[in-house]
């Protein structure tokens, strides 16, 4: 009997965590995608649409690297199995890890989605185009932070979320 509700108790925490990851990763990863649809059929390449003069722009560039442009002089075939290999490995563990995090933990869990969710957007981008759309450009006067999308955004809070449970040693056990 004891079992019995055990089960039930732990399939309908699972089933929980399963749709809490289908919103918060699906809603990245749509927002993500619906942003760069946008940009790629409205906004040419390397064009800038001043937003806020001095400060942002959204500017349509494509990286054929990971954060910062890194590795991006490396030849196409290395990029693109690295990239993917590492991606896919990635969204595993962290599956895994957000599976194996328990409720009272739910800033971790929503960080570990978000990250998830970005991710995903950007692999999807690899796969299509053999590298990541980004668009978002902020700057102050010559000093520009590189450019991004909505996929860096999550990836970036999730990571920000990580850092401050390991720093404040509210990782699970």
């Amino acid at each position: 009997m004891k079992s019995d509700i055990l089960t039930h108790i732990y399939s309908v925490s699972m089933r929980a965590k399963s749709i809490r990851m289908l919103l918060v990763a699906g809603t990245i990863i749509l927002l993500d995608q619906f942003s760069k649809m946008i940009i790629l059929q409205q906004v040419p390449l390397f064009h800038i649409i001043p937003v806020i003069p001095g400060f942002f722009n959204i500017t349509h560039i494509h990286n054929p690297g990971g954060a910062f442009g890194f590795m991006a002089g490396q030849g196409p075939e290395v990029r693109t199995f690295l990239f993917q290999a590492m991606s896919i490995l990635a969204a595993v563990f962290i599956v895994i890890f957000y599976y194996r995090t328990p409720a009272e933990y739910p800033y971790l869990s929503f960080g570990l989605l978000l990250i998830l969710g970005g991710a995903i957007g950007n692999m999807i981008d690899r796969f299509r185009f053999g590298e990541v759309v980004d668009f978002l450009d902020f700057y102050v006067k010559n000093y520009h932070w590189p450019a991004f999308n909505v996929a860096d955004s999550g990836i970036t809070v999730g990571m920000v979320i990580l850092v401050l449970h390991l720093l404040f040693n509210k990782m699970p056990d």
